[in-house]
C-alpha cells in the first residue's frame, strides 16, 4: 500500500516508517492523521514485522501538526454549535490520541531516530514509542503553549514517565527548546549520534538485534513494561505470572537451548496474524 506521508517497508523482521515530506518539514497534515495508524494498524495485524523504526528525511524529523488541520472543512467540530461543538471537539481530540496510543497497543517494539526539530505533535509522536535516538542537531519543544493550547495528544501523560518532572513542566510552561544532548543526559534519548545517516544506521542495528530475538518474549516485555507503568509493583508482577502462565513458548525456549548448543543463531516464528484493533 503506497502512502502520501511517509514510505514503509520490511525487510528482515524491521518495518521502517519514513517521513517523506521533507519541504514541509514533516508537519502532519489531514493525511496524516488517516494514514499512520492505518499503517500501524496492518503491520501489527500482519505479524510479520519484530520492530518497527520510525525515522524522517530532511532538516527536520516533524515540525508537528499541519495548520489544515486546524482549517480543514473535515474538521469534525465543522458546522456544530454549543454543546454539540464541544462533544465534537472532544472526539476529535481522542481520534487524534488514538493516532500515537495504537503505537503502544502494537505488538512490536517501536524505536524513534530523530534529527532537527521535534516538534509540537512530534513529541506526542516519539513519547508514545518505546525508545528515542537522535542525531546531535535534534531538539524538542513542546510548541502547544506557544499557540495558548495545552498540549493534549500525549505529551503531558508519557513524558513524565521518561524524564524529570521539573524539566517536563519547564518545557511544558515555557515552550523552549531541549536540545538533543541534554535529552540525553536526562534519559529522553537512549543515544546520539553526529549525523542523520550514522543514526538511522545506528537505529537499524538496534532493530535488527531485536528482530533477531523471539517475537513473542519481546511482545511480552513490552506488555510488562506498559503494564507496569501504570499500575503497581504487585500488579505488575500478577499479570507476568499469568501472561507466562498462558503465553509462554516451550518451543521457543527449546529453540534457544539448541541454537546455543548448535552454536547458530536461533529461528522464531512470526507473531500469528490478529484482527486489527485487537
Amino acid at each position: 500500500m503506497s502512502y502520501s506521508c511517509f514510505e514503509l517497508g520490511v525487510k528482515d523482521g524491521v518495518a521502517h516508517l519514513q517521513f517523506s515530506r521533507p519541504d514541509e518539514f514533516n508537519s502532519m497534515n489531514p493525511a496524516f492523521w488517516q494514514e499512520f495508524p492505518e499503517a500501524i494498524a496492518d503491520l501489527d495485524a500482519g505479524g510479520e514485522a519484530r520492530v518497527l523504526v520510525i525515522s524522517s528525511t530532511g532538516k527536520h524529523f516533524c515540525s508537528g501538526m499541519d495548520l489544515a488541520v486546524f482549517t480543514s472543512g473535515d474538521n469534525a467540530t465543522s458546522g456544530a454549535t454549543g454543546a454539540h461543538a464541544r462533544g465534537a471537539s472532544r472526539n476529535h481530540i481522542l481520534e487524534l490520541q488514538e493516532t500515537f496510543t495504537c503505537l503502544e497497543r502494537a505488538r512490536m517494539p517501536v524505536l524513534a531516530a530523530i534529527q532537527g526539530g521535534c516538534v509540537g505533535g512530534g513529541v506526542d509522536l516519539v513519547a508514545a514509542c518505546d525508545v528515542r535516538y537522535a542525531s546531535r542537531d535534534a531538539f524538542f519543544c513542546i510548541q502547544e503553549i506557544s499557540i495558548g493550547l495545552a498540549a493534549d495528544v500525549g505529551t503531558l501523560q508519557r513524558l513524565p514517565h521518561l524524564m524529570p518532572s521539573g524539566m517536563i513542566r519547564e518545557l511544558a510552561y515555557t515552550g523552549r527548546r531541549l536540545p538533543a544532548d541534554r535529552a540525553l543526559d536526562i534519559g529522553l534519548v537512549n543515544e546520539l549520534w553526529d549525523d542523520h545517516t550514522s543514526l538511522i544506521e545506528g537505529v537499524m542495528g538496534v532493530a535488527k538485534e531485536i528482530a533477531e530475538k523471539s517475537p513473542q518474549a519481546v511482545w511480552g516485555s513490552k506488555e510488562m513494561l506498559l503494564h507496569t507503568r501504570d499500575h503497581t509493583v504487585a500488579e505488575g508482577l500478577e499479570h507476568i505470572a499469568t501472561w507466562n502462565a498462558g503465553m509462554m513458548q516451550g518451543s521457543e525456549m527449546a529453540e534457544s537451548f539448541k541454537a546455543k548448543a548448535e552454536k547458530r543463531a536461533p529461528i522464531y516464528e512470526n507473531l500469528p496474524p490478529r484482527k486489527k484493533g485487537l
